[in-house]
């Protein structure tokens, strides 16, 4: 049985105004992980992230590269404990 996870992840670099929200939305949903994508203040973009390890693994990956337009320079990830509580992959606002 896959061991399922949740991380906490928060992207620098040219991440707003560039689609990295939608774009990381679409990513989630093709991957097959649930939580939550948001811009904040401070330029950055922060997700949440909740599934199987190995999908969780994989939707890191992808934020360390972005979309196209995007210049991903830091993913800061911090791991929590999987409460199972998302139902599915949305954007904040």
């Amino acid at each position: 049985m896959a061991e399922n996870v949740r991380v906490r992840a928060v992207v620098s670099g040219r991440v707003q105004g560039v689609a990295f929200r939608f774009e990381t939305q679409w990513a989630a949903e093709r991957i097959g992980v649930r939580g939550w994508v948001r811009n904040r203040p401070d330029g950055t973009v922060q997700a949440l992230f909740e599934g199987e390890r190995e999908r969780v693994e994989e939707m890191l990956a992808w934020c360390r590269r972005g979309p196209a337009l995007a210049r991903v320079t830091a993913v800061d990830v911090t791991w929590e404990d999987y409460l199972g509580d998302l139902a599915e992959f949305r954007i904040l606002r």
